[in-house]
């Protein structure tokens, strides 16, 4: 099982790699195309991670990094840069996330 979610982690990176270069490349309907495979092998891998909270935490914190990565995008494409404050919401979300999760993790070690 580890070797096959190994796998689909690597397409996640070349996709987003993808989506990436679509964006600094100003390809502007393959940098929307590509945000929905990102987004969705993503999301999968932290549905199947979901039982280990370590990697939700990490996986879910990089789905919101996408998310801002996208309207980032998104707003350089179409909306004059506007979207930017959009944007740290969802960057914010992520730190959130992960944030909440080593304050979690730090208590249970604190009690042990």
């Amino acid at each position: 099982m580890v070797e096959k979610m190994r796998k689909f982690e690597n397409i996640h990176i070349l996709l987003w790699l993808l989506k990436d270069i679509c964006w600094v490349s100003m390809s502007e309907i393959a940098g929307i195309i590509m945000i929905f495979p990102t987004l969705m092998v993503a999301m999968w891998i932290t549905w199947k991670n979901r039982e280990f909270p370590s990697e939700s935490a990490h996986n879910l914190a990089i789905c919101a990094w996408i998310c801002a990565n996208s309207v980032w995008m998104i707003g350089e494409f179409y909306f004059e840069d506007s979207l930017r404050p959009i944007a740290i919401v969802f960057f914010i979300i992520g730190i959130a996330i992960i944030g909440i999760y080593y304050i979690y993790w730090g208590i249970k070690k604190i009690r042990e």
